[in-house]
């Protein structure tokens, strides 16, 4: 299994010299399995530049949406694979409380982008699961979905194939002011012992509380998730659209001195566009 960052950013993309290292493209993760599906985690701008590997081949995508927040659609029209003839493009959108499984798509009609998405001539297929439904399989992956601690909700997902585990948790805030969809012992239980864990960590202790409630997690509270969980590696992911290389260097450091105080065996490194991970 490969995993590939290709948009990290929360909220809004992050342009400038400031924000090169870690990257501005907003939320976008492929993971490619070892008999070659492509499975992908947010449409958010990243995906752009996922679309130019991805236009070289002809297999099947399969795309989970965690929610439809612009940072996690906004660079759907902008997929080169949507504009290939007959393409096979099978979305799954997050459990929200909106009835909006098709706007990923219909962000593509009216006043809001010049391509009608009706006209697109590859075969994208929304595939809903049933709000029951926890696990099904994409070829030979498992996956698994919990809801999401965000203002509309979502999900979160495991993918587990190839003999590993990826968790990836993003736009969730751990100890929310509202009623939470999954407690934090249910996000342990979720993301228990995967070789990676995803988690957004778009906040420190010192943007609370005015940021209370906006649906993401302290960096520090996302690290004591991924010790509890007793995952191999934590990637810290949803970086704020305002926080510089520097200032996200300094999360890292400080995330990595609470792994050697509580001495976990964790790898601890913040998400980078471009970033590959073999698992």
């Amino acid at each position: 299994m490969q995993v590939t960052f290709f948009g990290v950013r929360g909220s809004c993309p992050a342009p400038g010299p400031e924000f090169i290292k870690y990257g501005g493209n907003t939320a976008c993760v492929h993971v490619c399995l070892d008999d070659g599906t492509d499975i992908i985690l947010d449409a958010g701008t990243g995906i752009k530049n996922l679309g130019q590997k991805l236009i070289k081949q002809t297999n099947d995508i399969h795309l989970l949406l965690t929610h439809n927040h612009w940072d996690h659609i906004q660079g759907f029209p902008f997929f080169a694979p949507i504009y290939q003839p007959q393409r096979n493009i099978f979305i799954t959108p997050g459990q929200i409380t909106f009835d909006a499984d098709h706007a990923i798509l219909e962000q593509m009609s009216g006043s809001y982008f010049p391509v009608d998405y009706k006209t697109l001539p590859s075969n994208i297929q929304v595939t809903p699961q049933p709000k029951e439904i926890r696990h099904w399989k994409i070829g030979e992956a498992k996956i698994s979905r919990l809801a999401m601690n965000h203002p509309g909700s979502g999900s979160s997902f495991c993918i587990e194939a190839d003999g590993k585990k990826v968790a990836y948790i993003t736009d969730n805030e751990l100890y929310p002011p509202y009623k939470k969809n999954t407690d934090f012992l249910d996000w342990v239980d979720f993301s228990r012992d995967a070789d990676l864990i995803i988690h957004d960590a778009q906040y420190m202790i010192a943007d609370m509380p005015a940021k209370s409630g906006w649906g993401h997690s302290v960096a520090e509270e996302a690290v004591k998730l991924a010790m509890g969980s007793r995952a191999k590696r934590m990637a810290l992911y949803s970086h704020d659209h305002i926080r510089t290389d520097d200032e996200i260097a300094k999360i890292e450091t400080q995330c990595q001195e609470i792994i050697e105080i509580g001495g976990a065996d964790l790898e601890l490194f913040a998400a980078a566009e471009g970033l590959t991970v073999i698992l």
